[in-house]
């Protein structure tokens, strides 16, 4: 599956509008990877540097793999002042990495897009002896009206909408046979966004299955998210429920 030019014409409203993860998650992957100034993460589909972002922020050294050339550009500028990030034009399965040169392998918003065997041994090759990998995701929670209405939305407007993340939250197995004897540790943040009506709007059109400006059902996709937004918000502003989850274990 090709997948590298998916967010072509994103990459701005994915930068703008996209959150960024908990400290309560950095502090965890800190002590539960035992990080230090010293360590080497790779950051694979490191998109527009979000989460790199927070990992230079505690002062790591970073290595940003991305294929898509916009979403690295991107990347490249905003992180241009941090001295420990290096930014690679790679897939996920062909980083360019050294071999056993990494102390932690992270994946945020992205493994969904990955050929995950393929991943998986190159994560082996990197991947220095007993160091792991971390697959996190910013997911909203399906339980929640809004989030099940901009579902509907979404099914109605997007042919290529699959669930949000590509479905990976109904998929366990796909990470039993990820990590190595099925074995992971599981964590969960709630990480609640909130947005005024463009953001909501912007946040929705930076998915990949989204509508472009000139695509047909553009117009009744923003419309649609228009009344939702309508309905639900208070005083300008409305709440998306969001769970941060992460998976972490060796390969």
């Amino acid at each position: 599956m090709k997948t590298t030019g998916i967010f072509t014409d994103k990459a701005d409203i994915y930068a703008k509008y996209r959150p960024s993860y908990p400290n309560e998650y950095i502090d965890y992957l800190f002590s539960a990877s035992q990080l230090n100034h010293e360590r080497i993460v790779a950051d694979i589909g490191s998109g527009t540097g979000i989460f790199s972002r927070q990992l230079l922020e505690r002062g790591l050294n970073v290595i940003g793999v991305e294929p898509n050339d916009e979403m690295r550009k991107m990347a490249e500028q905003s992180l241009k002042r941090y001295s420990r990030f290096r930014s690679i034009k790679a897939t996920a399965e062909h980083t360019t990495v050294k071999g056993r040169s990494v102390d932690l392998v992270t994946v945020a918003q992205a493994f969904h897009w990955f050929d995950k065997k393929a991943f998986k041994i190159e994560c082996q090759r990197i991947l220095k002896q007993k160091a792991k990998v971390a697959l996190v995701w910013n997911s909203r929670d399906l339980t929640n009206p809004i989030i099940k209405e901009n579902a509907e939305i979404c099914q109605k407007t997007c042919s290529n909408f699959k669930g949000f993340s590509g479905g990976i939250e109904e998929t366990p197995e796909v990470f039993n046979r990820f990590f190595k004897d099925g074995k992971y540790e599981f964590k969960k943040y709630q990480n609640d966004v909130f947005f005024d009506y463009e953001g909501f709007v912007g946040r929705n059109l930076s998915a990949s299955y989204a509508p472009k400006k000139n695509d047909e059902e553009y117009k009744r996709f923003v419309f649609l998210l228009s009344e939702l937004f309508e309905k639900y918000s208070k005083n300008g502003k409305i709440v998306l429920q969001n769970i941060t989850q992460s998976y972490l274990g060796g390969v």
